[in-house]
């Protein structure tokens, strides 16, 4: 997803998707330690906190405890409108 800009990635329905991440510390389980992870996302699947929560659990050895999440559209369709010509004066 990092080969597409932030714009198009925005026109094409991704919106910012903020998780805050409670994992318990590894050595110490009675311990959370918090998390933030924020990335563009498609909602209301949600594909790329899905991955990312998915390599979490595969690769990390902080057993989460729970995700708490948000999610924004940044440019809505009535916002967003084409421009077929333009005038420039002097």
């Amino acid at each position: 997803m990092r080969d597409h800009s932030e714009m198009d990635l925005m026109l094409k329905g991704y919106g910012l998707t903020t998780a805050k991440i409670l994992y318990h510390f590894p050595d110490h389980p009675h311990l959370l330690q918090s998390f933030i992870w924020q990335d563009y996302d498609l909602a209301p699947q949600f594909p790329v906190l899905i991955k990312f929560i998915e390599f979490w659990k595969a690769k990390l050895d902080g057993p989460l405890h729970s995700i708490s999440y948000t999610h924004q559209k940044l440019i809505a369709p009535n916002e967003w409108r084409k421009v077929d010509g333009e005038f420039v004066l002097h």
